[in-house]
């Protein structure tokens, strides 16, 4: 029995490593590189730490190289489903009554191999199988995960801390117990940190996990499920379970001790999931709390006291930056008419200059996007695009799958706020803009805010102070992540908490002590040290 309150050791943000020629780590990496694009791993499903292997087996390959087998996965069906439903369950009452300095030992461990010994791993694997630069791996897999794991220890603490008043003869306090049943946490593609911290933030706080990743993130998921174990995970706490979403909700999502639901995907699936549980809410032993984050129509509002040079390095960044995967990508801008040519210049040059092709060169600015369908749904946009006459291509528009799914940086300029690119999150490397009339700023200010049901991040530039007020609080309501004179992407924990409110979900700012919460029912216990024995109270006295 330990004797002690014990100080968690203070996070700060992981720095990141550059990858400049000649330096070790660019090296290293390299070398890792090479290491898995000539293997091929077996990866199993993962139940109560036992490797289980199916008759379904399905492939992963490098989006930028198609025929490239990366590994071959183990599909989990409906018995293995239930199987990690069960092992969850199993482990549930150990793992929530062990110490919680051991428990964040775990997590802080895992953190300390990731940003050592397993950090080419990582980033190797999410460069390869998702087809990230070695920067925006350095940023995802290494950076943000490291960030996720020892943040995410740091607010559970604090919410250990948040305690009630007491007063004489009473102790009041609270037991942040973890939530009655499982959790279950899906997973995107696009980000093998949000990978990690759904499945984990959870299990921070004493719950048990079934966690489904993208099929298209396997690899790097997988490496974190592994490292997880290495770290000291006991078995059953986290069940990795690839599977067909249709299966899931049907066997997983639909078990009546199903507490906790946390995802980052589309926003038809989270409101497909939203209306399961909706159905089902009278067979759950408690309400589940849905967690979700589901996408952005990200926007850049230019005013016309704004720097065109700003403007044109932070929308090429913004939308182009892993081809515009990101929930967060710079997908609609507005630009005043009096800046328009200087920004259409300069964007023009700048997105001429951008290389796509195999990450593995590290000249390239983009690789590719992740799959056949994602190519083929983002190519139709360019194509619906070129046909109309509300719009015009002045950069891009051409794209390429015979060897990878490449699609080149495209810039889109209509003359309608509502096209249709400037409404639907397309999720690839496509950037509508709308020049609009300096004196029709009001006008143009609501089709920002209303042209999308989304509401994740934007970002406004300005020079003059009095604008960046207004703008501010004009679109107050438009981005959960609100940037001035920066790029909509880049949030990092503990500085930018991520999340979105309308279409985008239930803004539950993931890497922050918001989300923490969330995954703890908590129990009030009040201590009457010198309880009455009187039953009768003093006004009931007679006069």
């Amino acid at each position: 029995m330990s004797n002690g309150i014990f100080k968690i050791p203070t996070p700060t943000n992981e720095p990141g490593n550059a990858y400049t020629p000649g330096t070790k780590e660019r090296e290293t990496l390299k070398a890792e590189l090479q290491r898995q694009s000539e293997i091929v791993v077996d990866i199993p499903v993962i139940i109560n730490g036992e490797n289980i292997k199916t008759d379904t087996v399905k492939q992963v390959v490098m989006p930028h190289d198609h025929q490239h087998i990366l590994a071959n996965y183990s599909q989990a069906g409906e018995k293995e489903l239930r199987d990690a439903v069960e092992a969850a369950m199993a482990a549930k009452e150990a793992w929530a009554n062990m110490a919680w300095e051991h428990r964040a030992a775990i997590f802080l461990k895992a953190a300390d191999l990731i940003s050592g010994p397993y950090r080419d791993v990582m980033n190797a694997a999410t460069m390869l199988g998702q087809s990230k630069t070695a920067v925006q791996a350095e940023i995802d897999s290494a950076q943000e995960l490291i960030d996720f794991l020892r943040f995410g220890v740091d607010y559970a603490n604090q919410v250990y801390q948040i305690q009630p008043s007491s007063m004489k003869n009473v102790w009041n306090r609270t037991d942040y117990r973890p939530l009655d049943g499982f959790v279950l946490a899906i997973s995107p593609f696009n980000f093998t940190a949000i990978g990690g911290n759904l499945p984990a933030a959870p299990a921070m706080m004493g719950n048990v996990v079934v966690w489904k990743p993208a099929t298209t993130s396997i690899l790097a998921n997988y490496y974190f499920m592994r490292i997880l174990e290495e770290a000291g995970l006991p078995k059953g706490v986290i069940n990795f379970v690839p599977s067909r979403g249709s299966q899931v909700s049907e066997v997983v999502l639909t078990d009546p001790r199903m507490s906790g639901f946390h995802f980052t995907g589309s926003t038809s699936t989270f409101q497909t999931i939203w209306k399961t549980v909706g159905e089902n809410i009278a067979n759950y032993k408690s309400y589940p709390r849905l967690i979700g984050e589901t996408g952005g129509k990200d926007f850049v509002f230019a005013h016309e006291t704004a720097q065109a040079d700003k403007v044109v390095a932070n929308l090429v960044r913004g939308a182009f930056e892993y081809q515009g995967q990101k929930c967060s990508a710079a997908s609609r801008a507005y630009i005043p008419a009096s800046l328009w040519e200087e920004v259409k210049a300069g964007l023009v040059e700048e997105t001429a200059k951008l290389k796509v092709g195999d990450v593995r060169d590290f000249r390239n600015f983009m690789g590719a996007v992740i799959d056949k369908a994602a190519f083929d749904s983002i190519t139709s946009y360019i194509d619906y695009a070129a046909a109309s006459e509300e719009a015009e291509i002045i950069a891009g528009g051409t794209y390429n799958d015979s060897v990878g799914y490449f699609v080149q940086p495209t810039i889109i300029v209509t003359k309608n706020p509502n096209f249709k690119t400037m409404v639907e999150e397309i999720f690839g490397p496509v950037l509508t803009i709308y020049v609009y009339e300096n004196d029709k700023l009001e006008e143009t200010l609501e089709a920002v805010d209303t042209a999308s049901m989304y509401a994740l991040t934007g970002s406004i530039f300005a020079q003059d102070r009095g604008a960046i007020l207004h703008l501010e609080r004009r679109l107050s309501g438009a981005a959960g992540n609100f940037y001035i004179n920066d790029k909509p992407t880049g949030a990092m924990i503990n500085q930018q908490p991520f999340g979105g409110s309308r279409g985008s979900g239930t803004n539950d700012k993931a890497g922050s002590v918001f989300n923490m919460i969330r995954w703890t029912s908590p129990r009030v216990i009040k201590e009457n040290f010198v309880p009455t024995s009187v039953v009768a109270y003093p006004f009931m006295d007679e006069e």
